[in-house]
């Protein structure tokens, strides 16, 4: 079984987020694979162990990312594919689309990846990237099972839970409770260095060069400092009337 998993490198969720210049500084941050991301990984994993096969993962992003694939690789990935070109702008119409050029030449049984990046929280690249390979796709999976060519997931729906059954080849995006991820031993990190590495640029994928960016990040601002609480006194026809001047002309919400 082919089992290709989407990876992205984001900060640690325990750094402090610092602007600068409208920008996010990035000196000395610890950057690692995003938390969804490695649910992905462990469940490719784990289908592997179970019926054969191998694991690539792959990423579009910056030549720091290449940390976040060796990472999946001393997890038990067996290959690693790093897209990375100084031409990506990197918004998710763009990822897409660079993703999909690449997989489109690739055998492919079962693509996962994480929920969301909690970087930018758009989750847009898987479904995205489905409707581009025209594969069905099932989002925010708890757990999942293959059987005879197909698959059940059973996956987050509002304090529910829905089970779907497709056609393989599919596409799936991990939801925090999917599994436990494994922590990368020192002999899977010293194996990790001998595994297949593909680094590639846009002009090495038929295609790739001719995505684009739709959305740019003109400016990044932290939400500003909050108010103090008031207290609205008078009777409730006196109140009501303070509350909505003071959200349509202080807050401007209405």
């Amino acid at each position: 079984m082919d089992i290709f998993v989407l990876v992205k490198q984001t900060f640690d969720t325990e750094e402090k987020i610092t602007l600068q210049g409208g920008a996010v500084i990035e000196d000395g941050v610890k950057f690692v694979i995003n938390p969804y991301d490695e649910y992905a990984v462990e469940q490719a994993i784990q289908i592997r162990e179970d019926l054969g096969g191998k694991v690539t993962v792959v990423s579009v992003g910056p030549g720091r990312s290449a940390e976040a694939l060796r990472t999946a690789l001393a997890m038990g990935a067996d290959e690693a594919v790093l897209i990375s070109d100084e031409r990506i702008q990197g918004d998710e119409f763009e990822v897409a689309e660079i993703l999909a050029a690449y997989l489109r030449g690739q055998s492919i049984d079962l693509l996962i990846g994480g929920n969301f990046s909690v970087d930018n929280g758009a989750g847009q690249v898987a479904i995205r990237l489905s409707a581009l390979l025209g594969l069905p796709h099932v989002a925010s999976i708890t757990k999942l099972e293959l059987t005879d060519g197909k698959a059940v997931a059973h996956r987050d729906a509002e304090g529910d839970v829905e089970v779907i059954e497709v056609p393989l080849p599919a596409l799936f995006t991990a939801q925090q409770g999917l599994n436990e991820p494994r922590y990368p031993s020192l002999p899977g990190i010293m194996k990790a260095k001998k595994k297949p590495f593909q680094h590639l640029s846009l002009d090495d994928i038929e295609g790739a060069s001719e995505a684009t960016a739709k959305t740019k990040r003109v400016e990044l601002t932290l939400p500003p400092d909050r108010k103090a609480g008031r207290i609205l006194k008078g009777g409730i026809a006196q109140q009501v009337s303070e509350l909505v001047q003071a959200l349509r002309n202080e807050s401007k919400v209405i």
